[in-house]
């Protein structure tokens, strides 16, 4: 018989199998953040650690002490007759994105797990898988299955199923059930007797759903029942080992160094996307995208690379989506909407990334209005153009053309030029230029005729 000794999450702190756990949000200007060990993570992350039975003063004194301790917001431990058999912690969210009954697509993250059970783990050996099974409610389900083999284990699977008929989670969905995500690995082992450590954000993209999985501490198949204390780090865990450059005797004779100019931010490459349904093609995007975030006091500039980036989405009769992602971009969302039934425009943006100080960064805006064109038509701009997403996030665009809907042959349609580009507008300004330039010069010479004429005349 195995025992399941799991923490139990709530807003309050609340002492369960030996446990405190602690749940501490925090929202900043409509980013959810939560502070941890000098990061900012996603919100809904609980802190918990073990301790002996105390008074309520002592339970004071330790909520004091909370901001000291590192959070965990998933653990669990499987035991049997001869001591622990499976033992994790880890935290995870999901991003989400479903149709809603007006046809639009709403992207929910999923990272505060209320009414967590464990019902269904079970430890393994030479002949069963391990499984960790995770309910969050009525809202989703998540089991992930570990396979033994020699002297080594691996995962096998990871099964996500969420429930759209939750309507507190998915409010409004239009298809109402169950829905399956299944996440295959293959050739990604881990030695026995050691516990697997991975502080780093992994992050997997299925069809409409993001995966995001940081801070793990698993062992799978616990030997002899004791957690082994030899841990096998994941690669992006791994510091850079750098090659020590050579240093030459040589004193060379002083110079002057001058200093050196900024080093400006190089155009982005422009990349060819497409958003299919069926076998048709329903949107096109050309475009290169800068992004600019000045959160910190340095400003943050990233181009997006095409060539490693993925995209997808989806096509609605009112709406369009056009998702990309990356090594660094979980997913970008550039959400189109019609208007007045003979019109498109970008209505929301909506992105996750990570920084170059590995800090996360998250934004989102359903009340844009940028890219306006007539449907059955695309839009262009080849100038830089700008997309004010909020205070903090901009993403400047070049050579820029789209069409979200009514895509006929895969081909863009008759294209709608931005204001920067219509040139035509600068024949009326140097006309009317140049006639108030030639009136000012007749009034100057009227003018100046005048004084002389008064000059011939004198006084008897």
């Amino acid at each position: 018989m195995t025992r399941a000794e799991a923490l139990t999450p709530g807003f309050r702190g609340s002492v369960v199998g030996g446990h405190l756990c602690f749940r501490f949000p925090r929202v900043c200007e409509g980013v959810r953040w939560c502070c941890r060990s000098g990061r900012r993570l996603p919100c809904g992350i609980r802190m918990s650690f073990r301790l002996p039975p105390v008074s309520s003063s002592g339970l004071v004194l330790f909520c004091l002490l909370l901001g000291a301790v590192q959070s965990y917001a998933l653990q669990l431990n499987l035991t049997d007759s001869k001591g622990t058999c499976l033992f994790a912690k880890w935290e995870m969210n999901f991003t989400i994105s479903y149709e809603t009954t007006n046809r639009t697509v709403k992207t929910v993250t999923i990272s505060e797990l209320p009414n967590v059970t464990y019902n269904g783990s079970s430890c393994g050996d030479d002949q069963n898988g391990t499984k960790i099974v995770v309910q969050f409610g009525s809202a989703l389900s998540w089991k992930v299955n570990f396979i033994k083999e020699a002297s080594d284990y691996f995962i096998d699977s990871i099964l996500l199923s969420y429930n759209t008929s939750d309507s507190t989670t998915f409010p409004g969905a239009a298809d109402k059930g169950s829905v399956p995500v299944n996440k295959s690995f293959q050739g990604v082992k881990f030695p026995l007797n050691n516990i697997y450590r991975c502080n780093s954000l992994l992050t997997f993209h299925t069809d409409l759903v993001v995966q995001r999985y940081w801070d793990i501490h698993l062992q799978a198949f616990v030997e002899n029942g004791t957690v082994s204390k030899k841990e096998y780090v994941c690669e992006d865990d791994k510091p850079v080992t750098t090659v020590a450059p050579i240093i030459h005797t040589t004193v060379p004779s002083p110079t002057t160094t001058p200093t050196p100019t900024p080093t400006p931010t190089p155009t982005p490459k422009v990349g060819n996307y497409n958003v299919t349904n069926g076998n048709a093609t329903c949107l096109l995007a050309t475009m290169g995208l800068q992004l600019n975030i000045t959160e910190e006091k340095v400003p943050f500039i990233f181009n997006i690379n095409p060539a490693t980036t993925d995209f997808s989405g989806k096509c609605l009769p009112q709406t369009a989506q056009l998702r990309l992602n990356n090594s660094q971009i979980n997913y970008l969302d550039f959400i189109f909407a019609v208007k007045s039934e003979n019109r498109f425009y970008l209505k929301e943006v909506n992105v996750s990334m990570y920084l170059a100080n590995g800090s996360a960064f998250s934004i989102s805006n359903n009340n844009l209005s940028f890219w306006d064109a007539p449907l059955g038509s695309s839009y262009m701009c080849n100038k830089e153009q700008v997309v004010s997403v909020s205070r903090t996030f901009q993403i400047n665009t070049f050579n820029l053309k789209v069409q979200p809907f009514n895509v006929t042959e895969g081909k863009y349609s008759t294209a709608q030029e931005c204001s920067l580009d219509d040139d035509t507008i600068l024949i009326p300004i140097i006309v009317g230029a140049g006639l108030s330039g030639l009136i000012i010069v007749i009034v100057i010479a009227y003018l100046i005729g005048r004084r002389k004429s008064y000059a011939g005349y004198q006084t008897l």
